[in-house]
């Protein structure tokens, strides 16, 4: 039995519903989630940039905490310093998140996909090419739904909520697209108005399942080796790199997940 923490990364809040996914199947699991503030957001910075920081980041890290997997939480930082971080740190299992273009694929019918994501993602979408040329990836940024979720989620109406995404689906549906992958974790926070808009005419796809699935697969191998005690006590952090206090809305992110908040230099 390994009772060590499993780490979730992101630049502000996006990984959390990834996070309490894994939480709702695997209570027993020590978990902490790591929010990297002060570099956020990743998204308008270089695959070179991200893959630094991630390193950097992963590093201070592992010299405070006795981890046994790391999921990158994040689709951005995914694609830019995945396989960055399994070379630097061959020891350690990996989960990234990147777009469900596959079941995305699988679904579509009019031989075009869309894909929402930050900048960096959508100008390495290409990296993601489907190997039959099946579907044509239409790939579309929207920085300023990060920021929306990041810094207003909690406060915004439903309206709000609905008119931010409206013109985001309003240009699929212009392309024709009938299948549309959330390929940023904060979209997450708006996949019911997301769903609501666009569906059934276009299908809406996340990783939220895959991710869950893929993290247990990795657990449970071995007879279940790196499976933490069952009856074993849990903590679970809510950890914030830089240095400066949270302010009201971090602190009242990690209760409501039930965390306990904390500053990197704390640990």
């Amino acid at each position: 039995m390994d009772n060590r923490p499993v780490l979730f990364l992101d630049s502000g809040i996006g990984g959390i519903p990834y996070c309490r996914d894994f939480l709702k199947r695997n209570a027993q699991e020590t978990v902490y989630y790591i929010a990297d503030r002060e570099n956020f957001p990743y998204g308008p910075r270089s695959k070179e940039e991200i893959a630094s920081i991630l390193i950097s980041l992963t590093k201070e890290l592992l010299n405070k905490i006795s981890a046994k997997l790391v999921v990158i939480a994040c689709n951005t930082a995914s694609i830019s310093a995945l396989s960055p971080l399994r070379q630097k740190f061959p020891q350690l299992l990996f989960v990234g998140t990147v777009p469900a273009i596959k079941p995305a694929v699988s679904a579509c019918k009019s031989g075009k996909i869309g894909v929402l994501g930050t900048e960096r993602t959508i100008q390495d979408i290409r990296t993601l090419n489907l190997e039959d040329g099946s579907c044509e990836i239409f790939g579309v940024s929207a920085p300023e739904l990060v920021e929306f979720v990041e810094k207003s989620i909690d406060s915004a109406s439903e309206n709000e909520k609905t008119d931010i995404i409206r013109k985001y689906i309003d240009i699929f549906r212009e392309q024709g697209i009938d299948t549309l992958v959330l390929g940023c974790t904060h979209f997450l926070y708006l996949i019911e108005e997301f769903r609501r808009e666009a569906e059934p005419e276009i299908k809406i796809f996340d990783s939220l399942e895959g991710i869950t699935n893929r993290i247990e697969f990795l657990l449970n191998e071995n007879d279940g080796a790196l499976r933490a005690q069952k009856d074993c006590a849990h903590d679970r952090k809510f950890i914030l790199t830089g240095t400066q206090p949270p302010g009201p809305s971090w602190t009242n992110r990690a209760k409501v997940s039930g965390f306990d908040l904390c500053l990197i230099n704390e640990l």
